[in-house]
């Protein structure tokens, strides 16, 4: 749930019942949130990814419309998320094959009154279920792993990046355009 910057929780009124926080007076900014999350999966159902042979076709490319659509349809999903006007929504996959993995990423942007971190989380969620989907036929074991927010920018909260764990191996990723 939302904080306030003092700390409380702002989807619930004086009186502890659930409202949709009103951002009326607050300042239109640019705001900026990037989400990750990855499937895990065997490693033969990653080789039908990254070679385009999945019985129900191109994979992220699926995944890919599932999670721009989801990130602008938010507010329908999540009860107290505002509907906003998205002005970018950028999906990009990346398969590790070591790992056994495809990450997806979302930086979902906008010029508003509240930030877009919920449709960027969203958006990710959405592509990894379709992953799931489109694959669920051969690999029904896949793993949806670490959906979480990277960054977040605009308003009056400031910026957050996720701090980056040090000391861990770099993996070796292809990016796939998808």
């Amino acid at each position: 749930m939302a904080r306030s910057s003092a700390g409380t929780l702002t989807h619930f009124d004086t009186r502890g019942r659930a409202h949709m926080v009103d951002v009326g007076n607050k300042a239109s900014t640019r705001r900026v949130a990037v989400a990750a999350g990855r499937i895990e999966m065997k490693a033969t159902t990653l080789a039908r990814v990254a070679s385009g042979s999945a019985a129900k076709g191109d994979v992220l490319g699926v995944a890919r419309i599932a999670a721009i659509q989801a990130a602008k349809r938010t507010a329908e999903l999540i009860p107290l998320a505002h509907p906003i006007a998205l002005t970018r929504v950028a999906v990009d996959f990346v398969l590790d094959a070591p790992a056994r993995t495809v990450e997806i990423s979302v930086r979902v942007e906008c010029r508003g009154q509240t930030g877009v971190e919920m449709e960027a989380l969203t958006a990710v969620a959405a592509g990894l279920l379709t992953v799931y989907d489109m694959l669920k036929a051969v690999d029904r074991a896949m793993t949806i792993r670490d959906v979480r927010l990277i960054e977040k920018r605009g308003g009056r909260s400031g910026t957050f990046r996720r701090p980056v764990v040090k000391g861990k191996p770099a993996k070796s990723r292809n990016r796939h355009p998808g």
